[in-house]
C-alpha cells in the first residue's frame, strides 16, 4: 500500500498535537498543490485515523490567509447563517459531484438536473442579480446569497476577492453532497445549517469514510451508505426552512434587520402543519414541505434509492416556469404546470350587486334579476386552499400572479377586461396582483430585486394558507348588450414580470403563463332563478365562510361577522363558525358578543383549543387574567408548538409579574421562532428584572434592530402618491372599475 509523504507528515504532526504553524511552509505548499486529496489507497488507510481532519485543517488555514473576514475573524460565512461542523473551510474537492452520485441514482440525478436546486447558481437571472450586489458592495456580501444558492462556494472560501478556488462546481448549484452532508439545522433561516465534510459511507465503527468510494463497495454496504447520507430530519420542514426562510441583516443593507421570506413560518402556522389551533380549516393529517414538493414518482431510469418502482421526487416542483422553459426541460415544465393547476385555488364568483345595493349571494343559490343598462359589481372570492404557505411565496417583487377578469356578451363583445397582458408583454398595472412593492432608500421601486436597498414594503397582497381574498369589479351592461353575458375570473401566474424577463432573459422574450384556476358564470338578462348546486362550487356554508374570511382580512368586521353568522345558520353544528363570528366581533371590539359566541362554540366542542385561545384574549381584555392563563395553558398542552399560545400566555404571566414563568413561555416561543418581535421586547424587560443583564441587553438590541422603522412609511406613501395606478391595491377594501369602457355614440360596446 502506497502512502505519500504528505499524509505521513500530517499524521505525525497532528498526532503529536502540534499546531498548524508547525507544519512547514514547504509541506503546506505541497499540500495545496496536491489539492489535499489522498489516493484511493490512502483514503482506505485514512478511515482509521485523523488524517482527513488534518487535511481539512491545513486547507482551512491556507484559505484563511487570503480570505476577507469582513464581518469578524470568527464569522467567516456571514451574512449567511451557514457554518461548518468545525467552523472551518471545507475543500471544494471534498464534495462528490452529482454525476458521481448519478452512477447509482440515475433517476434522481435526471430529476435533480432539471430542478431549481441544480440550477440555483448558474441561471443567468440569478447571476445578473448577484453580480449587481457584488458590484455595489463587494463579493463578501454575496455570501448572504450563496449560503443557499451555492453552498460549496461559501464553505470552500471562494467568496472572497482573488480566490484561487477552482469553481468548476458552480454548475451544480445545490448539489447532492451538500444537502446530504448537513449535520444540524435551526429555524433561524438564511442558510441556518451546519455542514459537515461530505462522506458517502461510514466504516464498521460508524466513522465517516471521506472521498469517493467505489460503487461496488457502496452496493455491498447499503446500510453504511445510508447512515452516512441520511438523517431523520431530512424529512422535516425544518430542513427545508433553513433556506426557505430568510432575512436581510443590518450588515447587508446598512439599515436594519428586515424579514425577506418566511415560508417555514407560514407552513408552521398553517393547517398543513397541525401545530397551531388557529387556522380556519383543519387538515386530516400533517403535510410537510416534502409531502407536497417531493411526492413519489414512478422511475424511468435505474435508481437504487427507489422503492417498488417509485422515488421521492427530486424535481422539487413548485412555481419556477422560467427555468425549464429557458433550458428546454420540457418534462419539468409540463410537471410544473400540472403542479400549479392541482387544486391550489378555489375561484368563486360569489355575488353581485346592482347599483351598489345589497349583495346577492351566493350566486347560483339565490334568484336575482339584471337588465341591460345596469351598473353591476361582481365579488370574486379566491381561496388559497392547496398551499401550505402564502401565495405568491418568496420573491414577490418580481414573481407575478394576478386576476384576469373578463365580461362578455353573447355577441362576443367585451364589456370589461381587467388583468390583460399589454402588447409589450407587461401586465395591466391596474390588475389585481398577488404581489408586493419593495421601495428603496431613494423612494423608487426595487425593480431588479435589489433587496439590500429595500426600506419598506409599500403593500403586500399575498394570500396566506387557508385564507381567502375578495376582489371586486364594477362594470356596466350596455343598453344594447346581447344576453346572456359570461363572467370569467382566472388566476394567472408567471415566474417573472415582463420587466425582469427583459432584463434577465432577453428583450420581450415571452415566458409561459400558467392558468392556476378559473371560474365562469353565465348571467341571463332578466330573471336568473336559483339552481341546483354546481359541482364546481363549494357548499354554500363554505362559500359564506370564505367570504367572511376575506372580509375579515379586508378589515370589514361588521360584514365579516354577518357572513360568519350565515354559516352558523347553515351549519349550526359547526363550532368554528361561532368562533369565527367571535373573531370578527373581537376585532370590532364587541367583547361581550365575542364571549357569547365563544361559549356557544365550546358547548358544541368542549375544550376546543381554537375557541379557548380567543376566549382567553377576551378574558384578558376584560381583566380576568387567571381565567385567561388557565385557558391558554390548556391550549399549549394541546398544541405545544403554538407560537401564538405561548406568546399570549407569556404576556399574561408577565402582567401578573410571574417573571420566571413568563420567561419560560417566551423562551419556548423563541425555540419555535427565534425572531419573534414580542419575545425580544418582553424578554428584554424580564431578564433585566431577573438580574440577567447580558441577556437583557441582547434581547433589547435584537428588538431595536428588528422593530419597524417609524419613518419608513413615508417612503411608501411617497411612492404610492407617484403611482396612482396601483394605489388602490394598498387599500384592503377597494373596487376595480373599468372607467374606460363605455358605449359609443352608435350604441356599440367598446372595450379599452
Amino acid at each position: 500500500m502506497r502512502i505519500d509523504p504528505i499524509s505521513i507528515a500530517l499524521k505525525s504532526a497532528f498526532r503529536s498535537h502540534r499546531t498548524l504553524h508547525m507544519v512547514s511552509g514547504l509541506m503546506l505548499a505541497a499540500a495545496v498543490a496536491s489539492g489535499f486529496m489522498a489516493s484511493r489507497a490512502d483514503r482506505a488507510f485514512a478511515a482509521g485515523d485523523d488524517i482527513p481532519a488534518a487535511q481539512s485543517a491545513v486547507y482551512s488555514q491556507a484559505t484563511s490567509e487570503h480570505y476577507s473576514y469582513r464581518f469578524g475573524a470568527d464569522k467567516p460565512f456571514l451574512p449567511s447563517n451557514a457554518t461548518t461542523d468545525m467552523g472551518e473551510f471545507i475543500n471544494a474537492k471534498s464534495f462528490p459531484t452529482a454525476k458521481y452520485c448519478g452512477h447509482c441514482h440515475q433517476e434522481t440525478h435526471a430529476e435533480w438536473r432539471q430542478s431549481a436546486h441544480a440550477n440555483a447558481f448558474r441561471a443567468p437571472w440569478y447571476v445578473k442579480n448577484v453580480n449587481v450586489l457584488m458590484k455595489e458592495k463587494g463579493i463578501e456580501y454575496a455570501r448572504h446569497c450563496e449560503g443557499c444558492h451555492n453552498p460549496t462556494a461559501l464553505v470552500s472560501g471562494a467568496m472572497t476577492q482573488h480566490s484561487p478556488v477552482n469553481r468548476n462546481f458552480d454548475g451544480d448549484g445545490v448539489t447532492c453532497s451538500v444537502c446530504h452532508s448537513i449535520q444540524k439545522v435551526s429555524t433561524l433561516g438564511t442558510g441556518s445549517y451546519v455542514l459537515g465534510q461530505p462522506a458517502v459511507m461510514v466504516d464498521d465503527n460508524g466513522k465517516p469514510i471521506y472521498g469517493e468510494v467505489s460503487d461496488k463497495e457502496i452496493l455491498a454496504h447499503l446500510d453504511r451508505h445510508s447512515k452516512a447520507v441520511m438523517k431523520d430530519f431530512y424529512r422535516s420542514s425544518e430542513f427545508c426552512g433553513v433556506c426557505h426562510k430568510a432575512a436581510l441583516p443590518r450588515m447587508l443593507n446598512d439599515y436594519k434587520w428586515q424579514r425577506a421570506i418566511f415560508l417555514y413560518d407560514e407552513w408552521q402556522l398553517s393547517s398543513f402543519a397541525k401545530q397551531s389551533p388557529l387556522p380556519f380549516y383543519v387538515k386530516d393529517k400533517v403535510s410537510t414541505c416534502q409531502s407536497c414538493h417531493m411526492t413519489p414518482e414512478e422511475i424511468k431510469l435505474p435508481d437504487y434509492g427507489s422503492t417498488e418502482g417509485k422515488l421521492a421526487s427530486h424535481r422539487w416542483l413548485g412555481a419556477n416556469t422560467v427555468l425549464p422553459k429557458y433550458y428546454g426541460y420540457d418534462e419539468q415544465l409540463r410537471k410544473t404546470f400540472d403542479f400549479l393547476r392541482n387544486g391550489v385555488f378555489n375561484v368563486d364568483i360569489f355575488g353581485i350587486e346592482r347599483y351598489g345595493g345589497k349583495i346577492i349571494a351566493p350566486l347560483g343559490s339565490q334568484p336575482f334579476e339584471i337588465a341591460a343598462g345596469d351598473e353591476l359589481t361582481a365579488t370574486v372570492v379566491i381561496q388559497n386552499k392547496g398551499i401550505g404557505h402564502s401565495y405568491v411565496p418568496e420573491q414577490r417583487d418580481f414573481y407575478e400572479s394576478w386576476v384576469d377578469f373578463e365580461v362578455k356578451d353573447a355577441a362576443g363583445r367585451t364589456l370589461m377586461h381587467s388583468g390583460a397582458l399589454q402588447p409589450d408583454g407587461s401586465l395591466d398595472p391596474r390588475a389585481h396582483s398577488f404581489t408586493n412593492r419593495l421601495v428603496n432608500k431613494n423612494g423608487g421601486l426595487n425593480d431588479l430585486h435589489q433587496v439590500w436597498d429595500t426600506r419598506v414594503v409599500a403593500y403586500n397582497n399575498t394570500i396566506q394558507s387557508g385564507r381567502s381574498q375578495i376582489v371586486r369589479y364594477e362594470f356596466n351592461v350596455p343598453a344594447n348588450a346581447v344576453g346572456p353575458i359570461t363572467v370569467t375570473a382566472k388566476v394567472n401566474y408567471r415566474h417573472f414580470n415582463q420587466h425582469f424577463i427583459d432584463y434577465a432573459v432577453g428583450k420581450h422574450d415571452q415566458m409561459p403563463v400558467a392558468e392556476v384556476a378559473s371560474r365562469t358564470r353565465t348571467i341571463v338578462l332578466g330573471a336568473n332563478p336559483a339552481a341546483a348546486p354546481d359541482p364546481q362550487d363549494n357548499k354554500d356554508w363554505m362559500r359564506w365562510n370564505n367570504y367572511g374570511i376575506g372580509l375579515l382580512d379586508a378589515q370589514q368586521y361588521a360584514d365579516s361577522a354577518r357572513a360568519f353568522a350565515r354559516v352558523t345558520e347553515l351549519r349550526p353544528d359547526y363550532a368554528d363558525a361561532f368562533t369565527n363570528v367571535a373573531i370578527a366581533d373581537f376585532q370590532w371590539e364587541r367583547f361581550d358578543d365575542a364571549r357569547g359566541s365563544l361559549e356557544k362554540a365550546l358547548q358544541l366542542a368542549p375544550h376546543n383549543a381554537r375557541a379557548l385561545y380567543y376566549l382567553a384574549l377576551v378574558e384578558r381584555t376584560q381583566g380576568h387574567l387567571d381565567a385567561a392563563i388557565q385557558d391558554l395553558r390548556e391550549v399549549t398542552a394541546q398544541f405545544p408548538r403554538s407560537r401564538d399560545a405561548h406568546r399570549e400566555l407569556g404576556f399574561s404571566l408577565y402582567q401578573q409579574h410571574k417573571y420566571d414563568e413568563a420567561r419560560s413561555e417566551y423562551e419556548t416561543l423563541q425555540s419555535i421562532d427565534p425572531d419573534d418581535l414580542a419575545a425580544h421586547y418582553v424578554l428584554s424587560i424580564i431578564y433585566r428584572r431577573l438580574g440577567m443583564k447580558e441577556q437583557a441587553a441582547r434581547e433589547a438590541s435584537a428588538f431595536a434592530d428588528q422593530k419597524d422603522d417609524p419613518t419608513a412609511s413615508t417612503y411608501a406613501l411617497e411612492f404610492l402618491r407617484k403611482h396612482p395606478e396601483i394605489t388602490s391595491e394598498s387599500v384592503p377594501w377597494h373596487t376595480h372599475s373599468d372607467l374606460t369602457a363605455h358605449t359609443a355614440a352608435g350604441g356599440e360596446a367598446v372595450s379599452p
